[in-house]
């Protein structure tokens, strides 16, 4: 089996049409999100999560978040606190998840949630939104790549990663904010704001929103309570180095803000996240370099300091689980 691809640029109408049908078989379809490309399917089916978790070899310990197209939708499966209410009501659509409670009649299936009482929402824009309007049922949909590799953000991505897996994947684009979604969950008893994974949208926008800060763990989580929690994800082949500040030969590169470093002629490849130092270009360029760098054949990829701030969050989080041991490694 190999993918079809239909582009929602030139057959609009087919792509919601197609993708339909194919979610209504219980299958999954690749669908393009502002973040990155999504592997979507029938929220409330087992069968067609299962799917998703065969396509990807993903753990069925770490949760799904489901997509809805508003927030009426949402509170057909979930309850908001009016702290989190206020969130999506101004962030909604947009690149933000928020974990909630389920109701006691929500029809989500515990295979999406991995048997966790809460659930993880969030409203995207464009083709997405109109996809699951056209559903009328939420889309659990996590990245369309191999559970713990690179995440897409092109639909070539996804042909080559899982082309052979699937039914169908849409084409819209290259994804333009380029990391996964901001995810939060209000404490039900102390109202505090947790960030459980820093993504597209900048934490400091979410607190001046909320009118507190927002409280970060101290180390790992012994609850995986979302998506993007394991310590290793979005790995390449290629060992991956932080901070670089030297570039041993033959090592790929990846910097940020055309800093010079040493050696940086030798590199196999020399990839620039931002020449202008602008973090919501590094953002949208992160996994198309990671996975350039990885093609290059370098054993390593060296990455230099990128500022802990604004989306640097984010962009710090993958690289970091990029960097992680994987399984075996110590």
């Amino acid at each position: 089996m190999t993918a079809e691809i239909i582009d929602i640029i030139h057959e609009p109408q087919r792509a919601i049409s197609e993708a339909t049908r194919v979610l209504k078989d219980g299958f999954p379809v690749a669908i393009p999100t502002e973040t990155v490309y999504g592997l979507a399917a029938d929220a409330t089916r087992a069968e067609a999560i299962s799917r998703i978790y065969e396509t990807k070899g993903r753990p069925q310990f770490n949760p799904l978040i489901c997509h809805v197209c508003d927030i009426e939708m949402a509170e057909r499966y979930a309850v908001f606190d009016p702290v989190s209410r206020r969130l999506a009501e101004t962030f909604w659509p947009g690149p933000l998840t928020i974990i909630l409670p389920l109701r006691q009649d929500s029809t989500v299936h515990p295979l999406a949630t991995a048997g966790l009482e809460t659930v993880g929402l969030r409203c995207p824009e464009g083709y997405a939104n109109e996809l699951i309007r056209a559903f009328d049922r939420p889309l659990a949909a996590p990245s369309a790549n191999t559970s713990g590799k690179i995440s897409p953000t092109a639909a070539r991505h996804v042909m080559e990663d899982l082309g052979d897996k699937l039914q169908l994947i849409i084409n819209g684009g290259v994804s333009p904010i380029g990391v996964e979604s901001t995810i939060v969950r209000v404490d039900p008893d102390t109202g505090a704001i947790l960030l459980l994974r820093p993504g597209g949208l900048a934490a400091m926008e979410i607190a001046d929103v909320a009118g507190r800060d927002l409280q970060r763990r101290a180390g790992p989580a012994a609850i995986i309570e979302a998506p993007g929690m394991l310590a290793s994800h979005y790995a390449p082949g290629a060992a991956v180095r932080l901070n670089a500040t030297l570039i041993e030969p033959g090592e790929a590169l990846i910097r940020f803000g055309s800093v010079s470093v040493t050696g940086m002629e030798k590199a196999a490849i020399n990839l620039d996240l931002s020449p202008t130092a602008d973090l919501a270009q590094a953002a949208a360029n992160l996994f198309e370099y990671l996975k350039r760098a990885d093609a290059s054949g370098a054993a390593n990829i060296a990455v230099t300091p990128i500022p802990n701030e604004g989306l640097g969050e984010a962009i710090n989080d993958r690289l970091a689980r990029a960097a992680a041991p994987r399984d075996g490694e110590t």
